[in-house]
């Protein structure tokens, strides 16, 4: 019978051998193997995390970036009007000061004016006295001439006042 063959025996031997061996190596490849797979799937996890994280900061970064050029706009816009405001009072402030020279300059030619005119009439008066005393002088007789200076000292409180 076949159980009587030794080559039977061997090939049974060999297939327990066989099967003692490729039991514990099938464990330990597939051991392997699923460490190596459980590896990998953390190396992927990782990968994925550090992914969402870098597009994270990408997307915070181009937020900041976006804020910041907003806010560069908003400061420009705002040192232009203050600019343009700057310049409306600037102006306001020339024209204040042209008209405030302006009319320093008529105060000082009225005042001028009147100065001239005062010396005119000044210088008016003492020809106009000058020449009435010279026809007081020599038209008047004394008793005439002490007639109207007492008259005139009579008349000099009235027109004082």
């Amino acid at each position: 019978m076949f159980y009587e063959n030794p080559e039977f025996w061997v090939a049974i031997a060999f297939l327990l051998v066989v099967a003692f061996v490729f039991r514990p190596a099938v464990k330990a490849i597939t051991g392997t193997l699923d460490a190596r797979a459980a590896t990998i799937r953390t190396q992927i996890e990782e990968a994925r995390k550090l992914r969402e994280d870098a597009q994270a900061l990408l997307a915070d970064y181009q937020r900041k970036q976006r804020d910041a050029m907003a806010e560069a706009e908003k400061i420009i816009s705002q040192a232009r009007a203050d600019a343009a405001r700057l310049k409306v009072e600037a102006e306001k402030d020339l024209e204040n000061a042209i008209s405030r020279r302006q009319q320093q300059a008529l105060e000082r030619i009225a005042q001028t004016e009147a100065q001239a005119i005062a010396s005119v009439r000044n210088t008016a008066v003492d020809v106009a006295l000058a020449a009435a005393e010279k026809l007081i002088q020599t038209s008047l007789d004394p008793a005439k001439k002490q007639a109207l200076a007492d008259k005139a000292i009579a008349e000099l409180p009235a027109r004082m006042n």
